[in-house]
């Protein structure tokens, strides 16, 4: 099968860039501190303080099963949204680490929901198969949802955005992301009334 260029060519500046990351400049804008529009760029866990965090976009489309879904549906949870590709080496890298939070806070009433990049259809599911992901996912392939939060998120996978119960942009990790720091974050929410 024939894979394009331009994805892996992204899946590689993305993995450099999170490397990379401070956790000091805000995405889209280069400057200290987060803004209206903005977050602070984390490859590690950043939890924003209530005052730092704002509303999140709309995000809703079809899921890779077909289905509706509508994030703005889930008020009142913490929602974990991971923007990913099956072509895309650290979101394979990191899928077991989100696997395993999904499992374990789902009694804790967390929500995961994946937006699947850029993508195949048939590839998409392949890889929730394989990885045993237990959440959906919307299919994005022309990247329409990733594009309503451009000024919020890079622009290429893997991203993951912690939505707090009032969906407001609370965590935000710029490559692929562990269970500790995405455990810690989550938790930290749910947490919060």
């Amino acid at each position: 099968m024939h894979r394009p260029l331009r994805p892996l060519v992204l899946c590689a500046l993305a993995a450099a860039l999170a490397s990379a990351c401070t956790g000091k400049h805000a995405v889209g804008d280069g400057s200290d501190g987060p803004q209206r529009g903005s977050l602070p760029q984390s490859g590690a866990n950043q939890l924003l303080s209530i005052d730092k965090r704002i509303p999140a976009p709309d995000i809703h489309g079809e899921t890779l099963d077909g289905q509706q879904l509508d994030i703005g549906s889930l008020k009142g949870k913490v929602v974990v949204v991971n923007f990913w590709a099956s072509w895309c080496a650290p979101c394979r890298a990191e899928s077991a680490s989100l696997v395993r939070v999904a499992k374990d806070t789902a009694p804790l009433g967390v929500t995961f929901v994946g937006v699947d990049f850029k993508d195949t259809r048939s590839s998409a599911r392949r890889f929730v198969e394989v990885h045993d992901v237990p959440y959906p996912s919307l299919f994005d392939q022309p990247g329409v949802v990733l594009t309503r939060l451009h000024k919020l998120v890079p622009q290429y996978p893997p991203s993951t955005i912690v939505l707090d119960r009032n969906s407001r942009i609370a965590a935000l990790f710029v490559g692929a992301v562990t269970d500790a720091q995405l455990s810690e974050s989550v938790h930290a929410l749910a947490r919060e009334t």
